[in-house]
């Protein structure tokens, strides 16, 4: 049921358009400052340009060392003193300075601390993005091969200048903890291999969109190109078991100023982390309180356990193999699309087409990848299924489907993109708050549930465990990195890595191979997995507020006018989003 005093929208108005009309806009002096931030960021770093499917640096890769760190930070600050002397002309320009200060500003914030010569994580650090770009290009014709050959031949300059900058951050005292250089020696040791690694695959399975061969002289570029990654990758884990390895200290937890400003680079706001950290603490409390009653639905009387092992015997509920994963997770998406657009959403033409994938690596997560900005490579769903899973069950990954497609990050990223009218290149395709954009993906879960898209007890259930999941991460991330005791209900004492360990284990209803990668993830990515349910919060906080004002003003909150005017905004702090919604 909506919640108390909304409306949901005219569920039978006609949903064959697209969408509302808006005026168009022209640009102003805020948009050409914020263009040319844009061209000029690009320019370094042509694997977002790769990413945005922007042509003309398809072999390139950014400047990891030092002195590419320098010259980004260059452009940060050269572009916030531009923006100090410019005066909005409207509303967009308002959010638009907003935004682009506040994210900016953090840019230079980070680059002065010298961290980011550091970065090192299981997920989201260069030694991952090197690799990852192959996975986002072309693969149909002959051009696509070759450059997908050039990039693969400049994979050692990128690696170089990346281990140039890990060494003299660790010249300078600052270097990732332990755990994290391990695992990522494990992850560029499997780049790397002879024969089975991801380069050499890449090479060996290399073919035409029409299933024939490469020409003779690409492949040998490509043969060559990928012979030298792998190397590259090599060495790099050499340096990271030889040279860094030592260095690393084995204590995980960050701190306190390390983890604020973390903190507000996924959120785009700052909170007050132990209150944030006593919310997630009776967040957890509560949803574990509704699984309970959920169970009870599924079989009288089960507990949480019990209800999750029925509906695993269920072989109405049960998927074998990745093919039928994908074709599973393509209907739900395309059957959300149908029903959502015109309905309770806008969704423009080019953005009901939503492609579901097998990612392909092995590491556990499930991610999106936005849309090409012309749209010519259309939004993704991707699911990376470890080594030797192949059964899936739908009680569980519904609400992820619906988290990632529509009404989730599909919806909000291809909105951004599809919104030129509206919204400079910037705020359309460069900018991503993980509070803003994870939020709003959660927000989307609770709110198919609202409405009745979860009627079924379980895929209730599967929200909720996604639901508690994410509130379990605030618990954990926070407590691990700033060492605050533990809840009663789950021990006692400070936070450790290993305590934390035993409470995921008990409250993330994933696999063992799932399990050690996220468990990785938030102790490696400070800040990052509480911006999911934090963010949540507070876009639930704010739409809560926009309904008490209409109600005060005696007007009605209608959902459907609350979701196009915040997902026209594009990703933004949330502070900027508050700012902007409730001015």
């Amino acid at each position: 049921m909506p919640a108390p005093g909304v409306r949901l929208g005219d569920v039978t108005q006609n949903t064959s358009h697209t969408s509302a009309e808006i005026p168009q806009r022209a640009p102003s002096i805020v948009d050409a400052a914020a263009e040319t931030f844009t061209d000029r960021y690009l320019e370094l770093n042509p694997s977002l340009a790769t990413e945005l499917g922007f042509g003309g640096h398809e072999t390139e890769y950014p400047d990891y060392s030092p002195a590419g760190h320098e010259a980004r930070l260059a452009v940060f600050r050269e572009t916030l003193t531009l923006l100090g002397t410019l005066e909005p002309t409207d509303e967009v320009d308002e959010v638009t300075l907003d935004a682009m200060r506040e994210r900016l500003g953090l840019d230079v914030e980070e680059g002065e601390s010298g961290w980011t010569l550091a970065d090192l994580n299981n997920i989201d650090s260069p030694a991952q993005h090197i690799r990852a770009v192959f996975d986002l290009m072309p693969t149909d014709t002959a051009e696509h091969w070759s450059h997908i050959a050039g990039r693969a031949a400049n994979v050692p300059a990128a690696v170089d200048g990346y281990v140039a900058s890990l060494r003299a951050a660790a010249a300078e005292g600052r270097v990732a903890a332990a755990r994290q250089v391990r695992v990522v020696v494990g992850q560029a040791r499997q780049y790397g291999a002879d024969g089975t690694g991801f380069f050499a695959q890449l090479a060996q399975n290399a073919k035409l969109d029409d299933g024939t061969g490469l020409p003779v002289e690409i492949a040998a570029s490509l043969a060559e190109g990928c012979r030298a990654a792998a190397a590259a990758y090599r060495r790099l884990a050499d340096f990271l078991e030889n040279e860094l390895l030592p260095q690393a200290p084995e204590k995980d937890a960050v701190g306190r100023e390390r983890y604020a400003r973390a903190s507000r680079r996924f959120l785009g706001a700052a909170v007050d982390l132990e209150e944030t950290y006593a919310w997630g603490v009776a967040e957890l409390d509560r949803i574990i309180a509704e699984q309970e009653a959920v169970a009870g639905q599924i079989t009288p009387g089960a507990t949480i356990e019990e209800a999750k092992k029925a509906l695993n015997a269920d072989p109405a509920r049960q998927l074998k193999g990745t093919d039928e994963l994908r074709a599973w997770m393509q209907g739900l998406a395309d059957r959300a699309v149908a029903d959502l657009a015109g309905t309770h959403f806008e969704i423009a033409e080019p953005m009901r087409k939503l492609e579901c994938m097998i990612a392909p690596t092995h590491d556990g997560g499930i991610y999106y990848t936005a849309p090409s900005d012309d749209f010519s490579r259309p939004g993704r769903m991707w699911w990376s299924v470890p080594e030797g899973e192949d059964s899936f069950t739908t009680w569980s990954e519904t609400t992820t489907v619906y988290h990632e497609g529509v009404p989730g990050h599909h919806l909000q990223c291809a909105t951004a993109v599809f919104r030129r009218e509206l919204l400079n290149r910037w705020r359309r395709l460069v900018c991503w708050v993980s509070g803003h954009g994870e939020g709003w993906a959660l927000y989307a879960e609770r709110l198919m549930d609202e409405l009745g898209y979860l009627s079924d007890p379980g895929d209730r259930m599967g929200m909720l465990d996604a639901q508690r999941m994410r509130a379990a991460r605030v618990v954990f991330d926070i407590g691990v990195h700033l060492e605050l005791e533990v809840p009663e209900r789950w021990g006692s004492g400070t936070w450790t890595p290993e305590k934390g360990y035993e409470f995921l284990r008990k409250n993330l209803a994933i696999s063992e191979g799932q399990l050690d990668f996220e468990y990785n993830r938030y102790l490696g990515w400070p800040g990052q997995a509480p911006s999911y349910k934090v963010g949540q919060r507070l876009w639930e906080q704010i739409r809560a507020d926009l309904a008490e004002r209409a109600r005060s003003e005696g007007s009605e909150f209608v959902l459907k006018e609350f979701h196009t005017r915040a997902l026209n905004l594009g990703s933004v702090g949330l502070d900027t989003l508050r700012r902007a919604l409730l001015s």
